[in-house]
């Protein structure tokens, strides 16, 4: 077989994978990798407890998930993304710190939050920070068990209600508006 006859999941065949007409490479080919994207927001990582923990959490989550992602023929991708400034909160409709998304979805829609103490270090005053709602109780780290039923819930679940639920581009609310003026990067 030639360098020509082989794509990246495997030989190539009949269906029109990875020949000159098919518009993408494998695309919906049974052995084709799938994604799953998975961004952690927040704040600060060097004095909030809620986003460490949350980061720590999310890390362990994944790590339980992995192998089954893995042999269910997903790739697992984590986006850190540390949200500096009140215009990069708006775009990416960051509301409320920390945040997890899959795939764009925010794994709690509902935001609810409560003081934050080590963020009102950071800054100097009162500030609150995302609470996580689990079965009925209230947590200031999402429970792994939340964030392992998210992440396969975004692949087994019906997500064809959430689909609308995607975050975009929206105002930042006055709770980080406040941390911004008084956190300067």
């Amino acid at each position: 077989m030639s360098k020509e006859d082989k794509c990246c999941c495997g030989p190539v065949v009949s269906t029109g994978c990875c020949t000159e007409t098919s518009s993408s490479c494998c695309g919906s080919h049974p052995d084709a990798q799938k994604s799953i994207v998975i961004d952690f927001l927040y704040i600060d990582l060097s004095v909030c407890e809620r986003c460490q923990r949350t980061g720590s959490t999310l890390d362990e989550a994944i790590e339980d998930v992995k192998k089954i992602l893995e042999a269910a023929g997903y790739d697992i991708k984590v986006n850190y993304v540390h949200v500096q400034t009140e215009e990069q909160a708006e775009e990416l409709g960051f509301i409320s710190s920390p945040t997890i998304r899959i795939s764009g979805r925010d794994i709690q829609m509902d935001v609810k939050e409560t003081l934050c103490e080590s963020c009102g270090d950071l800054c100097g005053e009162d500030i609150d920070c995302r609470v996580w709602i689990y079965e009925g109780k209230e947590y200031t780290v999402p429970p792994k068990p939340m964030i392992v039923n998210a992440i396969l819930g975004s692949i087994y679940g019906n997500n064809s209600a959430q689909d609308s639920q995607k975050n975009s581009k929206t105002e930042v609310p006055p709770n980080l508006k406040k941390i911004f003026s008084k956190v300067k990067r």
